[in-house]
């Protein structure tokens, strides 16, 4: 037996995912006053209209917004895999897109592997694949 989500279903759980993203990233910013670098605010740019475009999209299941919003979803894919190469891989200098916060600082390492930008990445990730899922949906 197969289950077939409607376009506006992928769309809502796309959504959701960009709504965590958003929260986290506010959580750790706000609430625990760490300072993003320069990296995360690009990433940032591109998550938080995610919220309000797929929110929206979601609410009247319209799947005509996947090919102005995937381009959003990808390029903060690129970003993030930037960052985490930055972060993971030897290097000299920050690079060019580091201001007064370091883009190398793991602000959060959870289970020695776990950093914001993964975090990131597996967000821009599972709304990718919602999008171009909703996209395939028949309605």
């Amino acid at each position: 037996m197969r289950i077939r989500l409607s376009s506006a279903s992928w769309l809502f759980n796309a959504w959701a995912v960009s709504v965590v993203a958003t929260a986290g990233s506010l959580y750790l910013s706000e609430y625990l006053h760490f300072t993003p670098c320069s990296l995360c605010w690009y990433q940032r740019i591109l998550m938080y209209p995610l919220t309000i475009l797929l929110g929206i999209a979601s609410r009247r299941g319209q799947k005509q917004i996947v090919p102005y919003v995937l381009p959003l979803a990808a390029i903060g894919a690129a970003f993030s895999v930037y960052h985490i190469a930055v972060q993971e891989l030897p290097h000299g200098p920050d690079g060019p897109f580091c201001g007064p916060v370091s883009c190398a600082t793991d602000v959060l390492n959870a289970f020695g592997f776990l950093t914001v930008p993964m975090l990131a990445l597996a967000a821009f990730a599972m709304i990718i694949a919602c999008l171009l899922l909703a996209r395939r949906a028949e309605n």
